[in-house]
């Protein structure tokens, strides 16, 4: 597997990095993350339809560009080097990944074209009360097409038109579709840590709901869309420490203390070339993980003639690839964003300056899907340690 990026993957990236300092500057996020919506809609269908951020890494027969986990980890590693308010990281990496991972024909037809031309917002619920985001503790139940339990921490939850929630049967655990207005359904904004990304509460009481993936215990199949998931969030959280460590150096060059830039202090220097490794440390483990989900997903079924459950040809490699991703980046983004405000000094501590919304993301994002400890703790188990 590549390591490398190819000449097109290069221009996404720049493509979409000029996109985002022209349309997502530090006072465009504040106003997004602060309105009614939580995002900016006109930019949201700016880049589904401009750029067709939204389909890029869907199969292309359900209208997206074909591309893959690579392609979504570029779009995700720009998207938080700016914090960007938006559902996409809710709906593609989340529920997209989900549905394309799932095998199921009905399902990907239904709705991964709503998806890919930004017409439809989903999310995936997973985390119930206890707080845990591990498959063996999910109590919420399902039974005659219906869901009932509560939903925790749900990513865009309380706005998504498409609710993707993890249940318990009779024969094991599965995914159910679940409209976001159905009756049964109620939604409720939580006050949560980071103001740039939204949680909800899912309260489901009965709720219709459509079985997605395959029958009968799917939790192999979910602990793949874990680490699809997982892989993701990776990337978000290596754009978001490659921020944090670029403003700590573009002010240790203009801040002057005792006639010097505080860049040419060896305290001050240390701090910035740490950071650089640790960064750059992530970011190898990203990467990687990103590859290793692109040749998992290639094996993927891609017709009705393939189908099978996804986690028969996943890669082996995987899970494990995306346990170290998880673990490192949390760290690392976290790591980041708290050198940054030490860096800025007292500048760094005030609501004014953006460092402590980097801050709030990068522990916000650090408990998703499970802490750094956890992903340390499966790590061990898969590898024998």
């Amino acid at each position: 597997m590549a390591l490398t990026f190819t000449e097109e993957q290069e221009q996404l990236r720049t493509t979409l990095r000029r996109f985002l300092t022209d349309k997502a500057p530090s006072a465009a996020v504040r106003h997004a993350m602060d309105s009614a919506e939580g995002h900016d809609p006109l930019l949201w269908r700016q880049m589904a339809d401009q750029l067709g951020l939204h389909g890029l890494a869907l199969p292309e027969e359900y209208g997206g560009s074909g591309g893959g986990p690579v392609e979504l980890g570029i779009v995700l590693e720009e998207l938080g080097r700016v914090l960007l308010p938006s559902p996409y990281f809710a709906t593609v990496a989340l529920a997209g990944q989900a549905l394309a991972a799932s095998g199921d024909e009905a399902a990907r037809a239904r709705w991964l074209p709503a998806i890919a031309d930004g017409s439809l917002t989903a999310t995936l619920a997973l985390a119930e009360t206890g707080g845990s985001w591990e498959l063996a503790d999910i109590e919420a139940s399902a039974a005659n097409g219906t869901v009932s339990g509560t939903k925790m921490f749900v990513v865009d939850g309380h706005t998504a038109d498409l609710i993707l929630v993890t249940a318990r049967t009779g024969t094991g655990l599965g995914l159910f579709a679940v409209d976001g207005d159905a009756p049964g359904v109620t939604r409720t904004r939580l006050e949560t840590l980071d103001p740039t990304r939204r949680l909800a509460r899912v309260d489901l009481d009965g709720a219709p709901a459509l079985r997605v993936g395959p029958d009968g215990d799917a939790s192999a199949y979910l602990r793949t869309v874990l680490d699809l998931v997982a892989v993701a969030l990776a990337a978000e959280q290596v754009g978001g420490a490659q921020a944090c460590l670029d403003a700590a150096v573009a002010y240790a060059k203009v801040r002057v203390q005792f006639g010097r830039p505080i860049g040419s202090f060896q305290a001050v220097k240390h701090k910035c070339a740490d950071l650089l490794v640790r960064i750059e440390g992530a970011r190898s483990a990203a990467y990687h993980a990103t590859a290793v989900a692109a040749d998992a997903s290639r094996e993927l079924p891609l017709s009705a003639a393939q189908l099978m459950p996804a986690a028969q040809v996943a890669s082996a490699e995987l899970p494990v690839s995306a346990a170290l991703a998880a673990a490192c980046c949390a760290d690392a983004f976290t790591h980041a964003a708290k050198e940054n405000i030490q860096i800025h000094g007292g500048i760094g501590y005030t609501w004014e300056h953006d460092a402590h919304l980097y801050l709030k993301r990068a522990k916000s994002s650090e408990q998703l899907f499970g802490g750094p400890a956890t992903h340390r703790t499966r790590l061990a188990d898969l590898v024998g340690i």
